[in-house]
């Protein structure tokens, strides 16, 4: 049966488009959850939009066994599952609801590396690797319980995306931001603490005066969950004494409590990017950090402590960067003094005589 959409939508309820043409409808009352409801018109949808008015949990219909959309629910009850970090499991997660929207009564039994690729291929290039990864953590998982036999993303198509990756800040451009930002701003506190520490947003966002002791900064990082030690410098002692706050952590709202995610603190401070005519971001002064310490002469092994890098490889990266410029430098130089005997300058031509006679009188 077709359901006929009404006119006019109860409160708080609208539909939406995929970007497959599907309609789905939400109910959203102000700034609460977003809670699924059937389309209006199909069955279910008047006790579900009762539930959602009075606060209570909509009846839910559970997956039928053996679908993907099982599959999922079951993942996500795992032990392997709450062992995730919670920032990894609402990226999963918002991934994986989409999957089952599209394609939630599909056994998942009959999923094979075909269908993995037209997934792969339907996605721009960056969202078509992150879904084929999370496709691939769940029927890792599901092999690892004897679920299925093979996993159907082992061998799928994965785009190869050429990125530079977040802009690296200048020194131009932190001069630049400074001067919109002086000391005692918050601002001004967030690019110190980001520049100084090296730590990511992630870390930023709860670093306060809880993890000081005898001017070293002590923090186990979030995404890789390795304890960095850092001190704390002239330059970045002088900004976070010039800034007020109340609080443990060192960076607040404007009503003075800690930022509520590591997402609104990157918006935050991407706003205060824009105002100083910047086109830095957070990330980006990481990675300035990083440039400038190994183009100071900092070895891979002090980077990796400094910025939490468990992996030599990558902070090898930067110092080879460095290493090139000063080889290409240093080339540079081999060519000028190459040249520089052949550059000296001409004898003088002869005067010709009429403008000899004309220099005597």
């Amino acid at each position: 049966m077709i359901a006929v959409m009404p006119r006019q939508l109860p409160p708080h309820v609208r539909v939406e488009r995929t970007r497959h043409g599907k309609a789905v409808c939400y109910f959203r009352r102000r700034s609460g959850a977003r809670i699924r409801l059937p389309l209006p018109g199909e069955p279910g949808f008047e006790a579900a939009y009762a539930a959602a008015l009075s606060g209570s949990a909509p009846p839910r219909n559970r997956a039928a066994s053996g679908t993907l959309a099982w599959l999922v629910e079951a993942y996500m009850k795992s032990a392997h599952w709450a062992a995730l970090k919670p920032s990894t499991r609402k990226m999963r997660q918002n991934i994986l609801r989409r999957v089952v929207a599209d394609a939630g009564t599909v056994p998942f039994l009959a999923i094979t590396r075909r269908h993995i690729n037209e997934g792969i291929d339907r996605r721009p290039p960056h969202a078509g690797n992150t879904f084929r990864k999370v496709m691939g953590q769940l029927f890792r998982w599901a092999l690892s319980v004897e679920l299925v036999a093979v996993n159907p993303v082992d061998g799928a198509t994965r785009h190869r995306v050429r990125s530079p990756g977040h802009h690296a800040w200048t020194v131009a451009e932190v001069l630049k931001y400074w001067e919109r930002w002086p000391l005692g701003s918050r601002e001004r506190l967030a690019m110190d603490l980001a520049l100084f520490t090296g730590l990511r947003r992630g870390d930023l966002v709860r670093l306060g005066r809880q993890h000081v002791r005898n001017g070293v900064i002590t923090i186990a990082t979030e995404k890789t969950e390795r304890t960095v030690h850092v001190p704390v410098l002239a330059a970045l002692q002088a900004s976070i004494d010039a800034t007020p706050g109340a609080g443990l952590a060192y960076l607040e709202t404007e009503a003075g409590k800690p930022f509520a995610s590591p997402a609104s603190l990157g918006n935050w401070f991407r706003q205060a990017c824009l105002a100083a005519g910047v086109p830095g971001r957070l990330h980006g002064l990481r990675k300035a950090g990083a440039t400038l310490a190994a183009e100071g002469g900092a070895t891979p092994h002090q980077l990796m402590a400094m910025f939490g890098w468990g992996d030599l490889a990558e902070a090898e990266l930067y110092t080879r960067e460095a290493e090139r410029k000063l080889a290409a430098a240093r080339a540079a130089e081999r060519i000028e003094a190459a040249m520089v005997p052949h550059l000296a300058p001409r004898r003088a031509a002869p005067m010709p005589k009429a403008l000899k006679s004309v220099e005597k009188k």
